[in-house]
């Protein structure tokens, strides 16, 4: 295992839910984090903790997250994509606006912050990439516009994990099931007590991010009920 030795993650969607759930989680094992918010405000900074403004929606935004961490800590070794939405798009549901507004954010944005920090990744020999997917990216259910972002980020990991590998940087997809935060409210498919917590999917992110370049974990799949087929 790597040691901890005050490394630097940026996690973005650090306010709340999963995201929110790995920040606590590794400033308590001793990480520093760079915290990428809408409001700065919503998180306080301390000893290990900074908070910067992140729009995922805005392609000038990681450029200026990633410049504020240098300044203040003077690299960084990993990151995790946790900013995400998943407004409900079928097939057959007329115009693109929620699907178009999903992939930027989903997708393109996740892209973004990894162009922005990898030639930072590389220069410390053990740079990690962590995106959270979906179980939604392995198998398609209702709603078909989340499950084509989270495919797409399944295959934006792959894509560092072939460019990023002489460099030593690893990337890994965690892709859970049902999970217990705000964009599960109204599921109702199981009960939420059944559902997997955010703790345990920010355990997971720490394992991920401390395993040493020759154990390297690619997908992650996380289930909270049966599911036969994975």
């Amino acid at each position: 295992m790597l040691e901890v030795n005050n490394r630097i993650v940026m996690v973005s969607g650090a306010s709340r839910g999963i995201g929110r759930a790995v920040v606590d989680r590794l400033v308590a094992s001793g990480f520093r984090v760079s915290a990428g918010l809408r409001d700065p405000n919503s998180l306080q900074q301390s000893e290990r903790v900074m908070t910067h403004h992140y729009n995922a929606d805005d392609t000038e935004s990681p450029i200026a997250w990633v410049k504020a961490t240098l300044g203040r800590w003077g690299g960084v070794d990993a990151i995790v994509n946790a900013a995400g939405i998943n407004p409900k798009v079928r097939v057959s549901d007329e115009g693109e606006d929620e699907l178009e507004e999903m992939w930027r954010i989903n997708v393109k944005g996740p892209l973004r912050v990894i162009r922005a920090a990898l030639p930072h990744l590389a220069v410390c020999g053990h740079g990690r990439v962590v995106n959270l997917g979906s179980l939604a990216g392995k198998r398609v259910g209702s709603n078909v516009g989340y499950a084509m972002t989270k495919f797409a980020v399944v295959a934006l990991t792959h894509g560092i994990r072939r460019e990023g590998r002489a460099t030593g940087i690893r990337a890994t997809v965690i892709c859970p099931g049902y999970v217990a935060t705000d964009m599960t409210l109204n599921d109702d498919e199981i009960p939420r007590h059944e559902m997997s917590q955010p703790g345990d999917i920010a355990r997971l992110v720490e394992t991920v991010l401390m395993l040493p370049n020759n154990a390297s974990v690619s997908e992650l799949l996380v289930h909270c009920q049966f599911e036969p087929m994975l």
